[in-house]
């Protein structure tokens, strides 16, 4: 009896195809055009995405099956007219709909137009390709997959694109110079840091609007959010200062000292360790947030991008003038590997994917 059940499980493992999480790093690769595809565990290339002029900004958002790819190149009507054609629409219906009077385009009257791409999440393939008023600095997505968001720094604002019918439904004006945007606790509101001005705007999605706008620093670029704990980090890049805020009352609770230009940040796995390039200074940094302490390593050339990849005890960042990723252990911060790329990495975003075990 016990032969045969065991005969049979046996056969069963043999015959069942099991889901493995898999987790893979997209790499946007401005101005080779391209998004790099890498196992986030090993740092081996899987695949180049082709099609995605100047992308600079990429995102998405865990079991969202998308991603959003921002251009950072603003180009010519006919050109979009032919770049976005359905397949099942002729050439004629195509160019008659971007013609009617009635498609007046949502955002700045002089704004030029940039592609804001949407990539299936598994596959990278390019599913469809919206557009959007200016060229892209960085975008996000909210965490139940409804909305997604690009900066404008040209616009003074942000586009909002509903993933549910893959359509641009408002641009909102949040102040000057947009740069980062992260969503929080409530998927319907998302901050914004606005470089030129010294705020993040809190917009609310659903009316399209600024609901309110808060003081940080003179020159907030990247931001990231612990949204369990409502408080949002944001690198005053030029001061060399991570301002943390309370998305309760908005104030600035905290105020780290990095020194030198920064620009990428996150948070490890926990949300307790702060992880920060400092670009400026060919370093990077952690503070432990329970008490501020400060740590730094020396980290050459000009580290860019930076993102916590979870799971594994690392983060890739960037150079910003070398064609090149490391992976850097969080406990030491030392490099403990490298990866080329093509032109230059900027937003990088971490999907996990199940595949066949």
């Amino acid at each position: 009896m016990h032969k045969t059940l065991a005969t049979a499980i046996a056969a069963l493992m043999m015959t069942t195809t099991m889901a493995v999480a898999q987790s893979i790093v997209f790499v946007p690769e401005g101005s080779a055009n391209t998004v790099l595809m890498v196992n986030a565990e090993t740092g081996e290339a899987m695949k180049r995405i082709t099609g995605l002029e100047a992308v600079h900004g990429l995102s998405g958002a865990p079991g969202v099956p998308y991603l959003v790819a921002g251009s950072y190149a603003e180009t010519d009507r006919e050109a979009i007219v032919e770049l976005t054609q359905p397949e099942d629409v002729s050439d004629d219906e195509h160019a008659a709909h971007h013609a009617k009077p009635a498609d007046k385009p949502i955002g700045p009257a002089d704004a030029g137009i940039s592609i804001l791409s949407i990539l299936d999440a598994a596959s990278g393939e390019i599913l469809r390709r919206i557009e959007v008023p200016g060229a892209v600095h960085h975008t996000a997505v909210s965490p139940d997959g409804r909305f997604a968001v690009a900066t404008h720094p040209s616009g003074d604002g942000i586009s909002v694109i509903d993933l549910t019918t893959f359509k641009l439904i408002a641009f909102v004006p949040t102040g000057s110079i947009p740069n980062y945007a992260a969503f929080g606790p409530d998927p319907s509101l998302v901050y914004v840091s606005n470089a030129g001005n010294g705020t993040i705007s809190e917009v609310d999605l659903e009316r399209g609007i600024v609901r309110r706008n808060m003081v940080t620093g003179s020159g907030p670029e990247h931001i990231v959010v612990d949204a369990d704990k409502a408080v949002l980090y944001a690198a005053d890049a030029d001061a060399g200062k991570v301002l943390e805020l309370s998305l309760n009352d908005g104030s600035v609770t905290r105020s780290f000292d990095i020194g030198g230009e920064l620009h990428g940040l996150d948070l490890s796995d926990d949300r307790t360790t702060l992880f920060v390039a400092g670009r400026g200074e060919d370093k990077i940094a952690t503070v432990a947030l329970s008490t501020g302490a400060i740590a730094f390593a020396p980290l050459s050339p000009e580290p860019y991008h930076l993102i916590n990849v979870p799971g594994t005890g690392t983060l890739y960042v960037s150079s910003r003038v070398e064609p090149k990723v490391w992976i850097v252990d969080e406990a030491t911060l030392s490099a403990v590997g490298e990866f080329p790329v093509e032109g230059e990495a900027h937003q990088m975003t971490v999907i996990s994917r199940d595949i066949d075990g």
